[in-house]
């Protein structure tokens, strides 16, 4: 995925993402052929032929064609040669340098109910980061529970709300893993709660010049981490103030949105910013992935 400066909301034509990173790329069809009849056996033509011969030939020409018939049809219609999982799988992994930045991050998201009570949320991206690896991308603790996974590619984007009060940085971890390993990880992430731990918070992005300059480690108030089985990717968000105010006691979007929730980022409804967010790049994400993996009709 090509890297993009930091651009302030909502400029237009303010980030222009690399032609090349594109589906544009032309499949090329595939065909079938056959071996042509012969015109006649033994240099003679079929129809002058003595009875038993032209017997014998007839059998010949019809169990060839029966066989040819059915090894055609297995072309045609067998498509479990390939593992569908498989194929689906290596695709999502490929999306960080296939696919552009505003296939991923759109300039704009709408997040339709995604809001405290169910009110409408708009987010604008104020900053991409240039896709990396992942040393000093996550905190020691995070970057360990991570690495059995390993890390192919880092994106990141982050947003701010129609208001611009708030920030959120999303980040689509592409690892090194196979579906076993991503469901191992979900499994553990599952099973011991890792995902409502405030030390295994992911980091922000900040960027110069934008509503997220001072959005650093200690202004993060709520986060979501979500691991797929079905993509051999992590996907996050983490959010905070607009205004650069310190959290004493950030908390998990899954319990920020929470009915009866009293926090601080809670009662802002940081949660939903980081989960409402979280939620429709993901929902890209399989979109993509989707569109990837289509066969051409």
């Amino acid at each position: 995925m090509a890297p993009a400066h930091p651009v302030g909301p909502p400029v237009a034509g303010a980030f222009v993402p690399d032609p090349a990173l594109s589906w544009s790329a032309a499949v090329a069809a595939g065909s079938v052929t056959g071996a042509r009849e012969p015109a006649a056996f033994g240099g003679r033509p079929w129809y002058r032929v003595g009875p038993r011969t032209a017997a014998a030939a007839a059998c010949l020409v019809l169990g060839l064609g029966l066989i040819g018939g059915a090894v055609t049809g297995s072309w045609l219609t067998d498509d479990g040669a390939d593992d569908p999982t498989g194929d689906h799988f290596a695709t999502a992994g490929a999306l960080w340098h296939n696919a552009p930045v505003d296939q991923l991050f759109p300039p704009t998201v709408q997040g339709t109910g995604a809001g405290p009570g169910g009110a409408d949320r708009t987010w604008t991206r104020i900053a991409v980061a240039p896709d990396t690896g992942c040393a000093h991308a996550f905190d020691p603790l995070l970057s360990k529970v991570l690495a059995p996974v390993g890390c192919q590619r880092l994106l990141r984007a982050t947003y701010t709300d129609a208001t611009q009060s708030y920030v959120t940085t999303v980040g689509l971890l592409f690892t090194k893993a196979d579906p076993a390993a991503m469901s191992a990880l979900a499994h553990r992430f599952r099973t011991e709660r890792l995902d409502r731990r405030a030390d295994l918070m992911p980091r922000p992005y900040a960027a110069e010049g934008t509503a997220s300059a001072g959005f650093g480690d200690g202004q993060r108030a709520s986060w979501t981490v979500s691991v797929l089985t079905d993509a051999p990717v992590v996907a996050y968000a983490v959010s905070g103030w607009a205004d650069g105010r310190s959290v004493d006691a950030p908390q998990p979007a899954a319990d920020a949105v929470s009915a009866g929730a009293t926090t601080a980022p809670a009662q802002a409804g940081l949660g939903n910013e980081a989960q409402g967010l979280a939620d429709r790049i993901e929902r890209r994400l399989r979109q993509s992935i989707g569109t990837a993996t289509e066969k051409p009709s």
